[in-house]
């Protein structure tokens, strides 16, 4: 089994537990979408509103990361651990936000517009860097090769980097310190689970030319690590 990162990485359509993922996904997106557009009494309603924006954009982006982008196996495991983080992350910021706990409003200042902007950039390095080694990969002179190109020639991982400021955007926007723990968890994992057993697959996979890729490329940050 070729597994790596907590993930079976065989090709499968994995077409039910895709569609399960899908529903359970679009279950906490409506949610978000709900709470922030029922008429509920919040103190900081227009937070409430860009954060269930926030899920919806990634929402959209798991869409076509499913159906699209992701040829792996998926297994049901995966899906009701994930689809559970992500409710509670989604909704929970959404909350923080709204001022559930607070029961005030943080008015919109520089740092918001930041996040909003980490957001959108973030949302940009992890799915166009994926559309771009989607394309490759459907040439048949690809077949067997490592992917080096495009953003994936400025990070190895450039992803993961673009979902780790995306988040970092998310939380920012949640206004809270109670958001944090999210975004420091997902870099932690990033940095010391996933992309540690994504290079060893990756190096067994393709030798000597992921070795030369990987002496020359940033592993995680641009320019830095």
């Amino acid at each position: 089994m070729a597994t790596s990162g907590g993930v079976d990485r065989n090709h499968d359509q994995s077409l039910g537990p895709k569609l399960a993922f899908f529903a359970l996904h679009a279950g906490s997106v409506g949610v978000c979408i709900w709470l922030a557009f029922g008429g509920f009494d919040w103190a900081d309603p227009l937070r409430a509103k860009v954060l269930a924006g926030c899920a919806l954009l990634y929402f959209l982006r798991h869409v076509l990361t499913l159906f699209v982008l992701l040829k792996r196996r998926v297994e049901m495991s995966e899906v009701l651990g994930l689809s559970l983080f992500m409710a509670v992350f989604e909704i929970g910021f959404l909350l923080l936000g709204a001022g559930a706990l607070s029961g005030a409003a943080t008015p919109f200042r520089w740092l918001d517009w930041v996040g909003i902007a980490m957001v959108i950039i973030g949302s940009f390095l992890n799915s166009g860097s994926e559309i771009q080694r989607w394309h490759w990969k459907k040439k048949p002179t690809s077949k067997g090769k490592c992917y080096t190109e495009g953003l994936f020639a400025y990070s190895m991982h450039i992803n993961y980097f673009g979902d780790s400021v995306l988040f970092c955007g998310w939380a920012i926007l949640a206004a809270s310190l109670f958001a944090w723990p999210v975004p420091i968890f997902i870099i932690a994992s990033f940095v010391w689970f996933h992309i540690p057993a994504l290079d060893a697959y990756l190096a067994k996979r393709y030798g000597k030319d992921f070795e030369t890729y990987a002496a020359k490329t940033a592993k995680f940050v641009p320019f830095l690590y």
